[in-house]
């Protein structure tokens, strides 16, 4: 006979912490834990097979651990105890106990919150829905801080969390160094002699090898390369990961964050945003972990301010603008961009080197650092008009940290700036002479970036012209891209027609299909099971 419990524990994929809001005052004897592995929350987007693998591997091991300590754990995995929802799992579980008082801690999407807002009168229980504490500031804050301001820019934002937190703040509150912003000391174009980290790794244990073994069987709709897996699954690895980071690659990060390179795809990035995420490693932790490495004497202030600006500013902010902005933002189009998502996003067969290693290195990785997503690939998809719910769903998919409160402010407001200016003051859009000073990607490239038109000419230059022209009306007057409209009035009608038409006939063969092969398109949406 079964234990009577009194209290359900709904545990989230993403909330894989001990100290979780819903389990501060659980207790063995009085309450049942619950997880699922549900088939919609698999196969929703095609999501990348590591992405799947890493939090499966995850969630069981947490599960275990709780197990270790005296819970009782039912475990709704995909293959053995297959459920459809939260809800169905849910479900199943309050039929098996009987129990009618259940414990969550929010989740970080609408769409998630949707279903559990649908328990208490679908399922006929009481629902305590508990705030997610792990992150620096309160949903409230950033209402508040949002409220009668024209723009809902970070660092302000950024600067009040400094001030709440003390990080990296003197005891007189000013900001440690003289200035809150080291942006300008961190865009170093990598030399040609640096030899880069490898990242930390680990060997996956035996739960990890079993959804290896079988990931490409067990989900057919998903996409990307299994064989560099080595991420952490547990928090013990995490923190390890975290130290390895601060030792090895904090001290070099800031100099170089914005740098590419064929020779690595993680340069000196951090590599942890997939443990933050989901839970194993806290905000808090890492921004302190950083810090002190400055103090010691370990890492310089731009290098540690930017890595901490990241966590502390930026992620913080998105999450509060996600929130704030309610579960509609992502339904506008401002460009009105329609083109769909070319077939090169789903197998990296493009001429173009820069994307062909972007978009390479995240099939094969679950990974790209932030300029590669924002700069490379979010610039073509914002100049060449690119769907942007195909390319959200596309970020949402292929990216090992990717939750849409994280991914949709970042790619549908600040990438393709398809929110008008909500997130970002401007679009986000470069020539190929950007990347050509950040990356060494144009040397081993057939397109020449100092070339506007012809055969050799880099795609990126007459597309960013060909942006600006098409969008004249709705960004002319912005004070931000005053010079190149500037730039553009004074070009001869000659050369103007010369750029639209090289962009027009480059578009042309994106609608075609005719830059890569196109064999591998858009995986199916078949199920997972």
């Amino acid at each position: 006979m079964k234990p009577r419990y009194q209290t359900i524990r709904f545990i989230l994929g993403d909330q894989l912490s001990h100290g979780l809001s819903s389990l501060t005052d659980a207790d063995p004897d009085r309450d049942l834990i619950v997880m699922a592995e549900p088939r919609y929350e698999l196969q929703y987007v095609p999501h990348h097979r590591q992405k799947i693998v890493l939090i499966l591997s995850a969630m069981r091991h947490f599960a275990a651990d709780l197990r270790d300590q005296g819970f009782q754990v039912e475990y709704y995995d995909f293959e053995n105890r297959p459920t459809t929802s939260f809800t169905e799992a849910l479900k199943s579980a309050i039929a098996s106990y009987g129990i009618k008082q259940v414990v969550i801690t929010a989740p970080g999407e609408w769409r998630v919150l949707r279903e559990i807002e649908k328990w208490p009168e679908n399922l006929g229980i009481d629902v305590d829905l508990r705030p997610d504490d792990r992150f620096f500031s309160e949903l409230d804050a950033f209402t508040e801080f949002a409220q009668n301001r024209k723009e809902l820019r970070m660092e302000y934002f950024y600067r009040g969390l400094r001030r709440t937190t003390g990080i990296l703040m003197e005891p007189d509150g000013k900001p440690v160094g003289g200035q809150w912003n080291f942006d300008h000391d961190n865009r170093k174009r990598l030399p040609d002699d640096v030899s880069l980290p490898t990242p930390k790794t680990f060997a996956p244990d035996q739960i990890t090898q079993e959804l290896l073994d079988q990931a490409n069987e067990a989900f057919p709709g998903a996409v990307g390369d299994i064989a560099s897996f080595g991420w952490a699954v547990t928090r013990k690895e995490a923190l390890i990961a975290l130290d390895h980071f601060i030792a090895h690659r904090l001290p070099s990060f800031g100099d170089y964050q914005d740098a590419m390179t064929v020779k690595s795809a993680t340069v000196y990035h951090a590599l942890i945003s997939p443990y933050i995420n989901i839970g194993l490693l806290l905000p808090d932790e890492v921004c302190r972990a950083a810090e002190q490495a400055y103090y010691d004497g370990k890492s310089p202030l731009n290098a540690v301010e930017g890595f901490i600006r990241q966590i502390l500013g930026w992620r913080e902010y998105v999450r509060g603008l996600y929130w704030y902005l309610g579960p509609d933002y992502g339904d506008g189009n401002h460009f009105d961009a329609k083109r769909s998502l070319p077939a090169f996003f789903w197998d990296a067969n493009v001429p173009m080197n820069c994307l062909k290693q972007a978009i390479g290195e995240t099939l094969d990785n679950a990974y790209a650092h932030h300029i590669q997503r924002l700069m490379v690939i979010g610039n073509f998809a914002l100049l060449a008009g690119l769907d942007p719910r195909e390319v959200c769903e596309w970020y949402l998919a292929v990216y090992i940290d990717a939750f849409e409160w994280v991914e949709l402010p970042n790619t549908f407001g600040m990438a393709l700036y398809a929110d008008g200016g909500k997130m970002a003051s401007k679009p986000y859009a470069a020539s190929g002479k950007y990347i050509d000073r950040m990356s060494d990607y144009c040397q081993e490239c057939q397109f020449n970036p100092r070339k506007n038109t012809g055969p050799d000419a880099c795609p990126f230059n007459a597309l960013y012209w060909h942006f600006l022209d098409r969008n004249a009306d709705t960004l002319g007057k912005n004070p931000r891209l005053g010079m190149p409209y500037r730039n553009w009035a004074r070009m001869k009608d000659e050369t103007k027609r010369d750029l639209i038409s090289q962009a027009e006939a480059f578009l042309t063969k994106l609608e075609g299909g005719n830059l890569g092969s196109g064999d591998n398109a858009k995986p199916t949406q078949t199920s997972l099971f």
